[in-house]
């Protein structure tokens, strides 16, 4: 269906209008995460947030769907489907639409947005950005969008946050067991596409993960950021797969053949390059004792990578091995060790044991930000270096959030009524202090690196700071790319690197 601009709302906004004070002119928000109490992170998270999606929501939301389906369509058309919307839901002539009419008479979305640079690492409690109205007459309209600002905004700031997450989780390892750190961008590969809520989810979770990763097998947020984010997978690295195997292929070629689908896989059908094959259908422990022994020679032969992907277990004993197994057995060395005890390999620099080149293991179920830390402790605990394997992130991780694991929320804090301005905020007395909103206009400094929001602002200083206009009267004022927010969290990994005493 095309997406109509006007009713990409919650109900209770349409008639906000009325409910504000006569003489009201302006009505200046924010958009913020307030805590971190939900949040999915690793144990020594420092409380920051990833900023990124918003400047998708402008050219697909604010800019394009606003045109195509409203400033470009007849008034008398819009005013009479938005009519029917609102009459059929909220009763006859709930409210009068004039000032529907005055805006698609006006030309454009009167809003002024400011906001910092994406890609940057916002401490909780500091607004990403704020939105006013440019025009007296639509006071209304700032958080008329509230709703979808917010639909579209909490879930890529919170999956690029968790792929930051993962990206410094699995540097600190390589750096501790020696795994080259350009590794680390394939390390974490997007799995997650199958398992979203709606094909936009993808989109934009899957484009966050790119932020910090280059592996990918959702398709879809190469596109988005091709498109939305001045990416050139023709120019520079945007997204990156592998062929790789399902179930059905392997079932294909039945159970007494599997070990034949093996051979033909990597001699005939990829006999170079990388190549992922899944090895659970019948009997995982069989692929990575018997089968990897019997086809050493073709595999040590092919100029790339045989990877094993084992797909149910738990993740940590198929990788690590099960302690509670009987000694000696494939279950009780884990996945890693048996492939080791065929493979061998290297030393690293810093002392832990890698596979040989020609093979490797992705595991790709179930997998979060604790079971990827639990693995790659255990191989180290084992002496195997975290380049062993690489993760399959999925809907595990990029589906099982909300909008509550940050908090994220727009707030009025400042208006304009009778041409006098008004601070406002919420403070509820039945909250614990996390629904507490800053009050006034606002402004954000950079100070050595971290964010500081200071409220209750003269308009001229509410002039100054790191928010920085990036749309305004129906315009995006500035573009920003791909490129550009990878090298801001680049430069946020290495500076969490060098804080633990570890140059990236």
């Amino acid at each position: 269906m095309k997406i109509n601009p006007l009713t990409a709302i919650d109900f209770y906004k349409a008639d906000h209008r009325s409910q504000y004070p006569h003489g009201t002119s302006e009505v200046y928000s924010n958009f913020t995460p307030r805590s971190a109490k939900h949040a999915k992170v690793l144990s020594d998270y420092d409380k920051k947030i990833v900023m990124f999606g918003l400047q998708y929501f402008i050219k697909h939301f604010l800019m394009d769907v606003w045109k195509e389906n409203f400033f470009d369509l007849p008034k008398e058309q819009v005013v009479k489907a938005y009519k029917r919307r609102m009459d059929n839901a909220l009763g006859p002539d709930a409210f009068t639409l004039e000032h529907i009419e005055a805006l698609h008479d006006l030309g454009y979305l009167p809003l002024k947005i400011k906001a910092l640079p994406e890609g940057s690492r916002v401490p909780i409690g500091v607004p990403v950005l704020t939105v006013v109205n440019t025009h007296p007459d639509f006071f209304w309209l700032t958080n008329y969008i509230e709703s979808v600002i917010s639909c579209y905004l909490w879930k890529p700031m919170t999956s690029a946050t968790t792929a930051f997450e993962y990206k410094r989780l699995l540097s600190q390892y390589a750096v501790k067991t020696g795994t080259p750190l350009d590794f680390v961008q394939f390390q974490a590969h997007d799995f997650s596409f199958r398992g979203l809520s709606s094909l936009q989810d993808s989109l934009l979770s899957g484009a966050a993960h790119l932020t910090s990763f280059w592996g990918t097998d959702t398709v879809p947020a190469i596109d988005m950021v091709e498109d939305y984010y001045g990416a050139d997978a023709e120019k520079g690295p945007v997204g990156f797969s592998v062929p790789a195997t399902e179930h059905s292929v392997m079932c294909m070629g039945m159970q007494d053949g599997e070990l034949e689908t093996f051979r033909r896989l990597i001699t005939q059908t990829y006999p170079k390059g990388i190549v992922s094959i899944v090895s659970d259908t019948w009997d995982f422990w069989q692929v990575v004792t018997s089968y990897v022994k019997t086809l050493k020679n073709d595999i040590m032969a092919r100029e790339g990578k045989l990877v094993i992907r084992p797909d149910s277990g738990d993740p940590v004993k198929i990788v690590c091995g099960n302690p509670e197994a009987p000694a000696g057995t494939p279950e009780h060395k884990g996945a890693i060790e048996c492939l080791w005890d065929v493979f061998g390999g290297t030393i690293t620099e810093t002392g832990y044991k890698m596979l040989d080149e020609h093979i490797g293991l992705i595991y790709g179920d179930s997998i979060s930000l604790d079971r990827a830390e639990a693995i790659v402790t255990g191989l180290a605990a084992k002496g195997f270096a975290s380049g062993n394997v690489v993760f399959g992130v999925g809907s595990y991780t990029y589906q099982y959030v909300t909008r509550d694991n940050f908090g994220f929320a727009m707030k009025a804090t400042s208006g304009v009524v009778n041409g006098e301005r008004r601070d406002i905020f919420k403070d509820p007395k039945t909250d614990n202090g996390i629904k507490k909103s800053a009050k006034g206009l606002l402004r954000v400094e950079d100070v050595n690196g971290t964010y500081i929001l200071h409220d209750q602002q003269t308009e001229e200083q509410e002039k100054q700071g790191a928010l920085e206009v990036v749309y305004e009267d129906g315009k995006l004022v500035k573009d920003q790319s791909l490129a550009e927010v990878r090298a801001r969290l680049d430069d946020a990994l290495n500076g969490t690197l060098k804080a633990i005493g570890k140059a990236a």
